[in-house]
């Protein structure tokens, strides 16, 4: 292995939407208890946990029809109780006493933006009147080490759409693990990105639930398509939804709320579990039901759905093992440039990344080992994007065309490259090995490793070129990487953690 240094900086700062796993900030270390307690307890629902144990029993025991085998995820309201609890019976009814030991929870932002992410929490224990739940470290561990999902506990602190699930799960299931995960306002390539990260760590004992509220009518939320047989209109317009749901189309659905422009809150959580189901699942519709029904009032109503998919997790096939060495020929690189440039010609014209034949590139068995890259855009020297995801999951040439698009049209520093830019782009590509584990900073040999810093549930990253291109020092070095990780500047020299990898970076020939 070694490091080719080509072209300009890559830029040692954040990187846009925690796609490059530049800056990120990994779940604290289980010895540290941290207890994120629900601020719905007295509100949403009651603070009394026998009276709420009996609310909840009550909703389940009156919710009606055959008890489906082999549920595998959910999709729930996330009003108060009194208003969707009804409907939420339903889909708790059939997972009670099931043996799930791990429960993913994927709810909508409403109060935090956050592009193209899914927050963790920083916790270790979730609280409710019915008691603590732990959350499932190792698996948010994992999550966190992916280009989608970054520590981001202000999400997590006023977010209602994952805790009003909590105590159902804790009525329905007793003990189990909760993995509680707010989604930002994702696009389609993250929606699947993220999707493909859980997909490979489910298990028969996991349970998907997408938490979402359906139509919110009036002009308390400024929707009003339809002014007459409201409630009629109402479950006709979600049905529409349902239907598509059913289908499993993540296009479909979220065109459809394009289209009609339902206000279903949890459209980007529910297309991460469809994207994210396996090809033989089927939905169930088990509750349909609106506020206005319990008000008697259809001025201002919301809609509740609960809905069951049964069928089984499915392991996905072994991918091959991420290369140690690289030996990209300078065919290779060329081609994985012409990629990673005709990836964002195409997408800017067709709006959907293409597939490598589309730009008539022949993938050769080499562009197709598993590794970390990051692609850089330059305009006349000066940084115009870039994103990349340091952990190998996938065949290079998947990723750069991947991060190709993010760089050209998610780095939220930069407004989206136009095609108008293209002739003027300068394309670097950066091919990482894996991180791998080392004892002490000592073994970090600038210009030639890439590091990772990790502590006290914080950490970031530099590229290998970042120290060379900056003049600094491995003691410098460390500084600048303890600050942006949040941490104090001397924090690398006692109780951090480690991680080196290597890279090999080539880009087009500069005009």
């Amino acid at each position: 292995m070694h490091l080719v240094r080509r072209g300009g900086l890559l830029p040692w700062v954040v990187l846009a939407l925690g796609l490059t796993s530049c800056t990120r900030a990994e779940t604290p270390p289980a010895a540290e208890k941290k207890v994120l307690a629900t601020h719905l307890a007295g509100s949403w629902f009651t603070a009394d946990p026998d009276e709420l144990a009996r609310e909840l029993q009550g909703y389940m025991d009156r919710a009606e029809g055959p008890v489906l085998e082999n549920v595998v995820a959910l999709i729930q309201p996330h009003a108060g109780y009194r208003f969707s609890g009804p409907a939420a019976g339903f889909g708790a009814r059939q997972i009670a006493g099931r043996p799930f030991t791990r429960v993913v929870v994927l709810g909508p932002s409403h109060r935090v933006p956050m592009r193209n992410l899914v927050a963790l929490p920083d916790a270790t224990h979730f609280s409710t009147p019915l008691g603590e739940v732990p959350l499932d470290l190792d698996f948010m561990r994992t999550l966190g080490s992916s280009p989608y999902f970054r520590v981001i506990p202000e999400a997590h602190a006023g977010e209602h759409s994952v805790q009003i699930q909590v105590p159902f799960l804790q009525q329905a299931l007793g003990d189990f693990r909760l993995v509680p995960l707010v989604v930002g306002q994702l696009d389609e390539a993250a929606i699947r990105g993220a999707a493909e990260v859980l997909r490979g760590l489910l298990d028969e004992a996991t349970l998907v639930v997408a938490s979402s509220d359906f139509t919110h009518y009036g002009p308390n939320y400024g929707y009003l398509p339809f002014r007459d047989d409201v409630e009629k209109n109402l479950e006709k317009l979600d049905m529409g939804a349902v239907d598509l749901i059913r289908n499993k189309g993540v296009a479909g659905f979220q065109a459809y709320c394009g289209r009609t422009g339902a206000t279903i809150c949890g459209r980007d959580p529910i297309s991460i579990l469809l994207a994210l189901l396996p090809a033989d699942a089927e939905a169930r519709l088990l509750r349909y039901d609106a506020s206005g029904r319990v008000t008697g009032d259809f001025e201002n109503s919301v809609s509740y759905v609960s809905l069951a998919f049964t069928g089984r997790w499915k392991k996905e096939e072994a991918m091959p093992k991420p290369a140690s060495e690289f030996t990209l020929t300078a065919d290779d690189q060329q081609a994985l440039l012409k990629l990673a440039r005709g990836t964002i010609e195409y997408y800017l014209e067709h709006g959907r990344p293409p597939k490598p034949e589309d730009l008539g590139i022949a993938v050769s068995s080499t562009m197709q080992q598993v590794a970390g890259a990051f692609v850089t855009l330059h305009k006349r020297g000066d940084l115009r994007g870039c994103i990349g995801e340091i952990v190998p999951r996938r065949p290079v040439c998947q990723a750069i065309v991947e991060q190709a698009v993010n760089a050209a049209v998610n780095d939220y520093r930069f407004n989206p490259v136009t095609a108008d830019e293209l002739p003027g782009l300068h394309v670097e590509i950066s091919v990482l090995t894996p991180p791998v584990d080392v004892k002490s900073w000592r073994d970090i040999v600038i210009g030639r490793h890439g590091m990772i810093l990790s502590k006290q549930g914080r950490s970031a990253v530099f590229l290998p070129q970042v120290a060379p291109e900056q003049g600094w020092g491995i003691e410098e070095t460390l500084t600048h990487l303890s600050m942006k990780a949040g941490l104090p500047p001397d924090a690398w020299r006692e109780g951090a953690s480690y991680k080196v990898f290597e890279a090999v970076v080539f880009g087009e020939e500069k005009k």
